[in-house]
C-alpha cells in the first residue's frame, strides 16, 4: 500500500515499475514473464525442480502462522472467509492469524522476522524501508518458482509483479526476484457525501477546478469541506501525493522510481503551497495534526464533511454507515473527460519468510487468497481486488463499489497511478511524514518542505549512483 490501510506505501531506484498497469486487468497476455516462470529460480526457492503443484493435504499436520494488517471491516471479512475455506479444503492445516494495525505491523515485523520462530507468512510494505531491507537481511524467500507453478505471471500484469521485486544484489526495487504477491488494488480517491454536496448545490465535480471551487462553496455553507486527520502522520502523505499528482504526475512518478529530477522543484512546492492554503482557508480541520485517521473517517461517515481524500481500503467501512449516500471517484482531471491521476498501486505484499518450515503450504495459501475465487470474495465484501473477477462485472455501476471498480479500471487503462512517495528512499517515510506535519502546523514553508525532501532523496540517489557505477541504465 505506500502506506496503506494505513494504509500502505512503497519505492525504488531505476525500477521498471508502472508506466501502465495495462488496460486489460481482466485479460492479461499469457506469455511467460522472465523470472516468473521458474527459470529464474534460486536454490532454496522451496518448490523443487519437479514442477508439480504443491499439495498441502500431504504435508501432515501444519500450523501456518500468518501476520497481516487487514484489520478493517471489508478486508478483515474477506480474509476470515478465505482462511476458513482454506482450512476446510485442507483440514490438516491450521492458520494461526496475527492481525495488527499497519503501524503496529511496521514497528514489530523486523524483530519478529529476525527471531528464531518467525511467522510463515507476513504482509510486508513494498519499498526500501521494509521489503528491500528484509531481502537484504535474508529474511524473505524468493518466490519465482511458485510464480511459475501457479501462473502468477499470467494472473497479474508484469507492472504489478514488479512492485514486489528486488534485485539479486538487494539494491534495486522493482526489478529482479519476486518476493511476494498482493491481494488488493488500491488508489487514493475522493469520497463524497452526496447529500452534503446536493444541499450546497454542488454536482459531483468533473474537473479539478470544479472540485477546488466546491471547497469554498462548502465552507460558505458552514460545512467542513474535507475531513482529515493526521495524528498518525502517514495520512498527509496521501493527501499531499494527490495534490502533487495534479501538478506533475509524470514527474512525480519518475522521481519516486529514481529517474526524475527530485523534489526541489515547482510541482512539489506548488502542491505544498496548495495544502498549506487549504489549512489557512479552513478547507481542512485546523486540528488535523491532533486528529486520528480512524476518528476522521468515522466523522466523515457520520456526516461531518463534504469530502474525504483517502484510500479505497476504507470503502467497506464507509459504505456500511453511509450506504448509497457515499460516492467515490478518482481525483477529477484537469479537463472534463481527461485522464485522471492519483497515488496508488496495490496492497501490501504477502511474502513467505525464509525460515518458514512450510514454504510449499505457505505458497499454496498465497495462491488461494489471490485466485479468481478470492477476487470475487473480495468484491462481495466491498474490497477492490488487484485483478477484478466476474463478480466485479456484476456490480451496479452507480453504486459506491461500482464507482470504485470503474475508477480503478480507468486509472489502469490511462496510466494514471503514481507510486507512493514513501517508496523513494529507505528513510523517506519518516522524512515526508514529519515534514508534512510541520507544513500543516505552519512550522515550515513550501520551499523548506521541498528542500527537506530533496536532502533525503538527493543523498540516497548519490549513494545509489556510487553503488551502481557502471550499471546498465534502467529500461535498457
Amino acid at each position: 500500500m505506500g502506506l496503506r490501510n494505513k494504509g500502505g506505501g512503497r519505492g525504488r531506484t531505476r525500477a521498471l515499475v508502472p508506466a501502465a498497469l495495462a488496460a486489460g486487468l481482466a485479460v492479461i497476455a499469457a506469455g511467460c514473464v522472465p523470472g516468473t516462470d521458474g527459470s529464474g529460480a534460486v536454490e532454496g526457492g522451496g518448490a523443487g525442480g519437479a514442477g508439480g503443484v504443491p499439495d498441502p493435504s500431504k504435508a501432515g499436520n501444519v500450523t501456518l502462522t500468518v501476520w497481516d494488517q487487514e484489520v478493517r471491516g471489508g478486508t478483515n471479512a474477506e480474509l476470515e472467509q478465505l482462511n476458513e475455506e482454506f482450512e476446510e479444503k485442507y483440514p490438516n492445516v491450521k492458520i494461526k492469524r496475527v492481525s495488527r494495525s499497519f503501524d503496529d505491523l511496521k514497528t514489530t515485523l523486523k524483530l519478529a522476522l529476525s527471531g528464531n520462530k518467525p511467522p510463515d507468512i507476513v504482509q510486508a510494505n513494498q519499498g526500501y524501508p521494509d521489503m528491500v531491507a528484509f531481502v537484504q537481511a535474508g529474511l524473505l524467500m524468493p518466490l519465482d518458482n511458485y510464480a511459475g507453478i501457479y501462473d502468477w505471471n499470467t494472473r497479474y500484469p508484469n507492472t504489478l509483479l514488479n512492485l514486489n521485486r528486488v534485485s539479486a544484489d538487494g539494491k534495486q526495487f522493482g526489478t529482479g526476484r519476486l518476493y511476494g504477491i498482493s491481494q488488493t488494488g488500491e488508489f487514493i480517491g475522493v469520497y463524497y457525501n452526496k447529500e452534503k454536496l446536493a444541499d450546497a448545490g454542488i454536482e459531483p465535480p468533473k474537473t479539478w477546478k470544479e472540485f477546488t471551487d466546491s471547497l469554498a462553496t462548502l465552507k460558505d455553507e458552514g460545512e467542513l469541506p474535507i475531513q482529515f486527520g493526521n495524528l498518525d502522520q502517514w495520512p498527509a502523505i496521501h493527501n499531499f501525493g494527490v495534490l502533487q499528482d495534479q501538478h506533475g504526475a509524470a514527474e512525480a512518478r519518475d522521481t519516486v522510481l529514481g529517474r526524475g529530477d527530485g523534489f526541489d522543484n515547482a510541482y512539489t512546492k506548488d502542491a505544498a503551497a496548495e495544502l498549506a492554503d487549504w489549512i489557512d482557508k479552513g478547507y481542512l480541520p485546523k486540528d488535523a495534526n491532533g486528529r486520528g485517521y480512524d476518528d476522521a473517517y468515522k466523522q466523515f461517515a457520520d456526516g461531518q464533511g463534504g469530502y474525504l481524500i483517502a484510500g479505497t481500503w476504507l470503502q467497506a467501512d464507509l459504505k456500511k454507515p453511509m450506504g448509497d449516500n457515499l460516492g467515490v471517484m478518482a481525483p477529477p482531471p484537469a479537463t472534463a473527460g481527461g485522464n485522471p491521476t492519483t497515488t496508488g498501486g496495490q496492497g501490501l505484499s504477502w511474502s513467505v519468510t525464509s525460515k518458514s518450515a512450510h514454504p510449499e503450504v505457505a505458497a499454496a495459501y498465497l495462491d488461494f487468497i489471490t485466485n479468481e475465487h478470492a477476487a470475487d470474495v473480495m468484491t462481495e465484501n466491498g474490497v477492490l481486488p488487484a485483478v477484478p473477477g466476474k463478480a466485479a462485472d456484476a456490480v451496479d455501476p452507480d453504486s459506491p463499489d461500482g464507482q470504485m471498480i470503474a475508477a480503478w479500471k480507468r486509472l489502469n487503462a490511462d496510466d494514471g497511478l503514481v507510486p507512493y512517495l514513501d517508496y523513494a528512499t529507505p528513510t523517506f517515510y519518516d522524512t515526508t511524514s514529519a515534514g508534512l506535519q510541520d507544513l500543516i502546523a505552519g512550522k515550515t514553508s513550501p520551499d523548506g518542505f521541498a528542500k527537506k525532501l530533496q536532502d533525503d532523496y538527493g543523498a540516497f540517489m548519490e549513494k545509489q549512483r556510487g553503488d551502481d557505477a557502471g550499471a546498465e541504465p534502467a529500461g535498457s
